[in-house]
């Protein structure tokens, strides 16, 4: 689940020098803070991203992780939607923009797109990263409380990624069906943690109470078959390490994986994946592993063997997160 080289070489390459003479420790106090916002500890009323040096971490150490998340995610959607193109765009709270990106990524072409958000440090430094990106050179980056003030024009796609934990209840339920009233598809992305899934949980029920069907990653509308507080629904993206991930986490690894939780929904006819990877493959000696959600509303395991021929190869290129089984194979 990585999105397109090409997108990503140019979202890094847009990246490139914005910590330029911002002291080493500086940027790894910002970053420290962030991340702790990140995993949803700190519900706030005042904006996250506070002043350029704030931003300029941000961007180095969370944009790429973000935009290949929400990649992950739109891929995942469009799969459920192949004739659908979004003609325009909202991303609420979508700081420097990176699920702008990661839509330009998925659908080719220029569309309307509004940036909405808080702080405007980050959407200064979103407005001038998109100037690199011919596909977001007409896009809108306005300032706006996220929250009961909240509004939002007529549009195709909305998505709402790495907000929700940022937020009151209060405001995520008013932020959620604001999105529901506004748009004709609705894509909702958090942290891969416990929390995270709760979050998503309760959008989803949210949306689908307004009327929408679910697209992805669940292969029905119906009541999730987890059971609260014994599991959570979350899936992977393969980040490249920048050299402010290496300055901060240390290690050797080139990557890191970032784990996200997700919900993609319409209002139009979806045709979701017959069954969706949960877990990472377990690939054994002359077999497969793959556990399953199904459109039954049930969790199971589905073990592929040689003797199933080609699905056996398709299972041991199966991805988690991947619909199951694959189209061309069956």
């Amino acid at each position: 689940m990585n999105a397109p080289a090409s997108a990503t070489d140019t979202l890094r390459t847009a990246l490139a020098g914005l910590l330029a003479g911002l002291p080493p420790k500086q940027a790894a106090q910002a970053v420290d803070r962030l991340i702790a916002n990140y995993r949803g500890r700190t519900p706030t009323h005042a904006p996250v991203l506070r002043d350029r040096s704030d931003v300029a971490a941000y961007a180095a150490y969370r944009m790429p992780a973000t935009f290949e998340a929400v990649c992950a995610a739109l891929d995942a959607f469009a799969d459920a939607v192949p004739e659908w193109t979004p003609a325009s765009h909202v991303d609420i709270g979508g700081g420097t923009g990176a699920a702008t990106w990661a839509v330009s990524a998925t659908w080719d072409g220029e569309r309307p797109v509004t940036v909405l958000d808080w702080a405007e440090p980050a959407l200064a430094l979103g407005r001038e990263i998109a100037a690199t990106n011919p596909a977001l050179k007409s896009a809108e980056w306005h300032r706006s409380r996220i929250g009961a003030a909240l509004t939002i024009e007529s549009t195709d796609l909305v998505t709402i990624s790495y907000v929700l934990g940022e937020l009151t209840e209060a405001d995520r339920t008013v932020v959620v069906d604001a999105a529901a009233a506004a748009a004709q598809a609705v894509v909702i992305i958090e942290p891969g943690t416990p929390d995270g899934y709760t979050r998503v949980i309760d959008a989803r029920d949210r949306l689908i109470a307004a009327g929408f069907r679910i697209a992805a990653p669940c292969p029905h509308s119906a009541a999730c078959p987890i059971v609260p507080g014994e599991d959570w629904c979350h899936f992977s993206a393969r980040v490249s390490r920048s050299s402010l991930h290496r300055q901060v986490k240390g290690g050797s690894l080139p990557y890191e994986d970032e784990k996200f939780s997700y919900v993609a929904a319409a209002r139009f006819p979806v045709a979701p994946a017959p069954t969706r990877v949960v877990r990472k493959p377990q690939i054994r000696k002359g077999q497969v592993l793959l556990d399953l959600c199904g459109p039954d509303e049930s969790l199971h395991r589905e073990t592929v063997t040689k003797r199933h021929g080609p699905l056996y190869k398709a299972a041991r290129d199966t991805e988690w997160g991947d619909g199951w089984p694959p189209p061309e194979s069956t």
